[in-house]
């Protein structure tokens, strides 16, 4: 295979010049980070099993309406996405209080929110990520209002597909990171998509029955158990066949 041009290097991933105009291929790693990258490791088979799962929630948000970047997993670590121009907001859904929301206000985490709650971080890994207004994003011009609007319309769908969705197979969303990007078509026409990824790296995930975490916060909090966790996401989610996790792991269960 030709060598192909590396765009950019995240904490989670790579990003690869795609093999059409307009393309982009993302590959996932097995790198873990915490912390804005004060923290950091490996998750054995993570970015197997956070492509497997991106892939399968774009799919499903595609099928009820939400555009997104999506267009095709590739292989067992990569995934053909459409070029877009990332907006530098991460857009946090929270339907119950944890992390960062519980030590702000001092609430007791696990406690449901009165209604879903969106947040806006700018993007910026120097200043920490920092929590931002509808007013600070439109002054500085990240996004028009027109373009929040579409975004947090977009965010609550996505919410409220997702919290079935996990609700269907025991696991209750407790909250989530999303991005977005504007996508242009040939005629210039811009459309706001949704963009990144949603795995167990993004999304806070809790047993149902237990409240045991099945997401980053067990790497993040050095609670063991991380392959574990995402691998079970994985298979309740019905896209990993037992067979697989061997394959995963290369070949040995040593842990």
């Amino acid at each position: 295979m030709s060598r192909r041009r590396r765009i950019y290097e995240g904490k989670a991933k790579i990003l690869f010049e795609g093999p059409e105009p307009g393309t982009i291929v993302q590959y996932f790693k097995d790198d873990a980070t915490a912390f804005n990258n004060q923290k950091r490791g490996t998750i054995t088979g993570k970015g197997v099993l956070n492509n497997r799962i991106s892939e399968y929630i774009m799919t499903k948000l595609g099928e009820i309406g939400v555009p997104t970047h999506f267009v095709r997993r590739l292989n067992m670590r990569e995934q053909l996405i459409k070029q877009v121009e990332i907006i530098p907001l991460e857009v946090v859904v929270r339907n119950v209080v944890a992390g960062s929301l519980a030590q702000r206000l001092g609430l007791e985490e696990g406690t449901a929110l009165p209604r879903s709650i969106i947040e806006f971080y700018y993007k910026n890994d120097k200043l920490g990520d920092p929590m931002v207004s509808e007013e600070h994003i439109t002054a500085f011009g990240w996004a028009a209002t027109q373009d929040l609007d579409d975004i947090m319309a977009l965010a609550l769908r996505i919410n409220d597909f997702m919290v079935g969705l996990f609700l269907g197979v025991g696991i209750r969303l407790i909250d989530f990171k999303i991005e977005f990007g504007r996508l242009y078509d040939d005629q210039d026409m811009m459309r706001i998509v949704l963009a990144d990824e949603i795995s167990p790296d993004s999304c806070r995930l809790w047993d149902l029955k237990t409240n045991e975490k099945m997401d980053k916060d067990r790497f993040r909090r050095d609670l063991g158990g991380v392959e574990e966790a995402y691998q079970e996401v994985a298979r309740r989610l019905g896209i990993l066949p037992e067979a697989n996790v061997q394959d995963i792991k290369g070949g040995s269960s040593m842990h």
